[in-house]
């Protein structure tokens, strides 16, 4: 696997040694970083950092599609839809077609139009949402009396009467649907609370625990990128900067997987969390090592 030795300690707890990764690697067959054929990358923290593209971005995507290589874009993102996505790639200089990105909410939409069809959904989240749901003709409703499940992204102008809806919806035997399990979200100035927190919220009121998380690290999320890349798990590698939702979605579905050290986890959460990546990058331009 990748030659850790090329990534330096930099002060980091020492933990983290050559021994250990090479038990995480050991599961899987030796493979350099620019063999895959299939190449997912997460957003926040591994392509752009608020409203800045990280470095080596732009160098790596452009290689990797000199070498016939195919990208994706998965994000667990539940304010945007593909399309903004898309164009905010598109903005910072990466070159992206709209079917090469993912989000919770699309597969959201997927997942309600392919397993509970005739769901009636009571949602917590803001226009992408409607925008996805409506796209998939996922019948929606603002009464939580008549609604089957409760769908809930993050939400910006989440108020105490959009809680006491869900709330009630769930007492009433509605399902409870996370669109992705991240607890917080990255801001230029720090974070803001996202869906999980929201969901806790709705679990605690309701006394209901959550039925289906859609977004990363969930098998039916990774189904739909393999459907739409064509390609086996194998052969992809999956690059994020979150072991809990990037690197367990790998590492889950079968991939490879590369800890980029640009966003919010470092060595010392692989420790913590006991969720270990096949590589760790400290730019996204190591993939492209010696190929340059």
């Amino acid at each position: 696997m990748a030659d850790t030795s090329r990534f330096p300690e930099r002060g980091i707890d020492d933990k983290i040694t050559t021994q250990h990764f090479q038990r995480a690697h050991s599961r899987k067959s030796s493979k350099e970083l620019h063999e895959f054929k299939g190449y997912l990358f997460d957003l926040d923290g591994t392509i752009y950092s608020g409203s800045k593209l990280l470095p080596g971005v732009l160098s790596t995507v452009n290689w990797l599609r000199e070498q016939d290589k195919s990208v994706m874009f998965v994000t667990n993102t539940t304010i945007r839809t593909k399309e903004s996505v898309h164009q905010r790639l598109s903005e910072l200089g990466v070159p992206c077609e709209v079917d090469e990105v993912l989000t919770a909410l699309c597969v959201a939409g997927k997942f309600f139009q392919e397993r509970e069809p005739n769901a009636t959904v009571l949602m917590i989240g803001e226009a992408a949402m409607e925008q996805e749901l409506a796209r998939n003709r996922v019948k929606t409703t603002e009464n939580p009396l008549l609604a089957t499940h409760v769908l809930v992204g993050l939400d910006r102008q989440f108020t105490f009467e959009k809680l006491t809806a869900g709330v009630n919806a769930l007492r009433n035997g509605a399902k409870l649907i996370a669109a992705n399990p991240d607890p917080f979200c990255p801001i230029d100035d720090g974070v803001i609370p996202d869906t999980w927190s929201l969901v806790k919220a709705l679990e605690t009121a309701s006394l209901q625990k959550t039925v289906h998380v859609i977004g990363k690290p969930s098998a039916y999320y990774a189904q739909k990128a393999f459907d739409q890349l064509h390609i086996l798990p194998s052969q992809c590698l999956m690059v994020g900067d979150r072991l809990s939702t990037d690197i367990q979605f790998g590492n889950s579905n079968d991939m490879y997987t590369a800890l980029v050290l640009t966003g919010a986890d470092t060595k010392n959460d692989i420790v913590r969390t006991g969720i270990e990546p096949d590589y760790i990058l400290h730019e996204l331009s190591e993939i492209t090592f010696n190929h340059l």
